[in-house]
């Protein structure tokens, strides 16, 4: 199946303080490659030539106020998602809750990016619909 998402824009008051906390966890999450684009941090997955990849983008919007909405990574492994909650709490995320879980089959971290934009880190062991 072809890729579902091809980027994140997302948007945060100062690029100065959040761009340490981004440089840091991006590449952990599999977006190693940093793009340098005048105004943005962003940072690409791995490629091939020009095929294009999956990419995460920050960008200053000093009007910016987070929302409710929520940009959730996948992980590998429950002990992976301990191990990048570790690096969340030394990165200064905000407002983190677990890691835990949620539901069955479902455990994840929950935290904030110095703007205040809501994260999460999880892993699923299962389908929801799976009967």
């Amino acid at each position: 199946m072809a890729r579902l998402f091809d980027h994140i824009d997302l948007r945060v008051t100062s690029l100065d303080v959040a761009a340490p906390f981004y440089r840091e966890l991006l590449p952990h999450l599999g977006f190693s490659e940093q793009v340098e684009i005048a105004g943005w941090l962003q940072f690409e997955s791995p490629g091939e030539g020009d095929v294009p990849t999956a990419f995460f983008g920050v960008a200053e919007d000093p009007n910016h106020i987070p929302n409710a909405s929520r940009i959730a990574f996948w992980s590998e492994s429950k002990e992976r998602v301990d191990e990048l909650a570790a690096l969340i709490h030394r990165i200064g995320g905000l407002d983190i809750e677990g890691p835990g879980y949620e539901s069955p089959g479902y455990y994840a971290v929950y935290f904030d990016d110095p703007a205040g934009n809501p994260l999460e880190i999880c892993h699923r062991s299962k389908r929801f619909n799976a009967r």
